[in-house]
Parts: structure tokens; C-alpha cells; sequence
């Protein structure tokens, strides 16, 4: 039996990098996966590949900070599958400036798509979540229910990032606050925070055109090359690397842990 046969996850940002990865993870051990990202293209791409697998997958493509996302996100799965079992809110990117030169529009940008589209995420799903435990309460049966938010070590802070650092640092609270809201549905809420992954948004410094705005998104070379000396383990981790840490919050060994947060960073970082 594989760890989370029968289970319902929703991934955001599940079409590329770290998220993609995740939904390929949870797939492989039996999840059943609604699979969002911004471009329908790549969501769908994963989606086949979940398909061609055996297991069972849908997409729900689309900007996660768009007017009823959540609703839409949590809808789809429960309109599908009836139920919802996991739910991993990962969808993210960073556009940086020292905070004289940032923006109204590029602070509040980080602080919408990072902290407050997962909590419409979890708001939406709060409702059948409360009727899912109360049905499984009253046939005495228990269900541990999961919530991942993917932080960063940045939410301790990180020249030129006051706007993604504020608003991952945000995701903890959320964290944090419906660990203790929701231990009496039986969901466990816990948080993964990353250091350096080799995603596209860590390589070299490129321009980028996302949600119609053109950010510059990477590293100087110079911190590149600096990067994997700085890290305990000797390089940066890959998107499986990341995914793994994700895992380990969704499977049953881990019902009864919440309110955590665990930095996969191959030893860099603290919050």
C-alpha cells in the first residue's frame, strides 16, 4: 500500500520546479493531485504525467492571487473527489530592490501572492474541511488532514528582499496560528522553509515576464559561484531534494506532528 493511496492533494505552482516535483511525489505514492499553475501548458504537462502513471490528476490553471482562486481550487477537487487531504500552498516567485527604490505595487505584489492567496486558499477550504471532520467524527472514524506552506529562510530576513521576506515570514504565522485553529478538524499545519533549490528563479540573473509584469528574477554570477561553498552540505538542492521535505509533512508517520517549521537547506539557514 503506498502512503497516500486515496488521498486528494492540492499543489500551487505545480507545473514547474519545486511544485512540479511535489505533485509528481505525492502522485507516486497514491494522491490523487488537482495541479494549479499560472500557464496551463506546463500544469497539464505534469497532469499527463501523473495520467500516464496510473494515477489521477486534473488542473485548475490560472493565477493563484486572482479573485475567487480559492473557492475555484478547493471547488475542483471537492466537485472530483469529494474530499480534500492535503493541501500545499508553494505557487511563489521573487521580484527584489533595496526598500528605497521598492514600489508600492512590487511590496504589496510579494505579499499577495505569498501570504495572502494561501490564506484564501485555506479560508475556502475551511468549510468543507469543518463538515469532512464532523461527518468523520460522528462514525467515529479519525482523518489527519495536512497543510504544507513553503516558506524561505529569507523570512529571517535577506538584503533586498523586505517584500518576499515579510510575506514569508507572514506564512509562518498563518502557519502557526491554524495549527492551533484547526487541531479540532484533525488537520496537522505544518511549514517547509527553503534555502538554496535550483530552480530557473536561482540560476543566472534573467528577465522575466510573469503575471504581465517584466521582473528580473536570479542571482549575480558572483553569488552563484559563492553559493555552494556557503551551504554545509556542498551544493544547493534539487526540486526531488525539496519535494522530499514535503513529503514528509503529508505522510502518516507525521500525523501528529503541527505547527512546525523545518528548513531544508542543506544545513544554511535559520529563522
Amino acid at each position: 500500500m503506498r502512503k497516500l493511496e486515496g488521498k486528494v492533494a492540492l499543489v500551487t505552482g505545480g507545473g514547474r520546479g519545486i511544485g512540479r516535483a511535489v505533485a509528481l511525489k505525492l502522485a507516486s505514492e497514491g494522491a490523487r493531485v488537482v495541479v494549479n499553475d499560472l500557464d496551463e501548458a506546463p500544469a497539464s504537462e505534469v497532469a499527463q504525467l501523473i495520467r500516464a502513471g496510473g494515477g489521477e490528476a486534473l488542473v485548475v490553471a490560472g493565477s493563484v492571487t486572482a479573485e475567487g482562486f480559492g473557492e475555484r481550487f478547493v471547488g475542483a477537487a471537492m466537485d472530483a473527489w469529494g474530499d480534500v487531504h492535503i493541501i500545499v500552498n508553494n505557487a511563489g516567485y521573487t521580484w527584489d530592490n533595496v526598500v528605497q527604490k521598492m514600489s508600492d505595487e512590487q511590496f504589496q505584489a510579494m505579499l499577495d501572492l505569498h501570504l495572502v492567496a494561501p490564506f484564501r486558499i485555506l479560508r475556502a477550504a475551511a468549510e468543507p474541511i469543518r463538515l469532512l471532520a464532523k461527518r468523520e467524527a460522528a462514525e467515529g472514524r479519525e482523518v489527519i488532514r495536512k497543510v504544507v506552506n513553503i516558506s524561505s529562510i529569507a523570512a529571517g530576513g535577506n538584503p533586498g528582499q523586505a517584500n518576499y521576506a515579510s510575506a514569508k515570514a507572514g506564512l509562518i504565522g498563518l502557519t502557526k496560528t491554524l495549527s492551533r485553529e484547526w487541531g479540532r478538524y484533525k488537520v496537522a499545519v505544518n511549514c517547509v522553509a527553503f534555502g538554496w533549490i535550483r530552480t530557473r528563479l536561482t540560476e543566472t540573473l534573467a528577465d522575466m515576464t510573469i503575471e504581465g509584469r517584466e521582473i528580473q528574477v536570479g542571482l549575480q554570477g558572483a553569488t552563484l559561484a559563492a553559493m555552494d561553498q556557503m551551504i554545509p552540505l556542498g551544493r544547493g538542492g534539487t526540486p526531488e531534494e525539496a519535494a522530499g521535505s514535503v513529503y514528509l509533512f503529508c505522510i502518516p508517520e507525521s500525523d501528529y506532528v503541527s505547527g512546525q517549521v523545518v528548513i531544508c537547506g542543506g544545513g544554511m539557514g535559520s529563522i
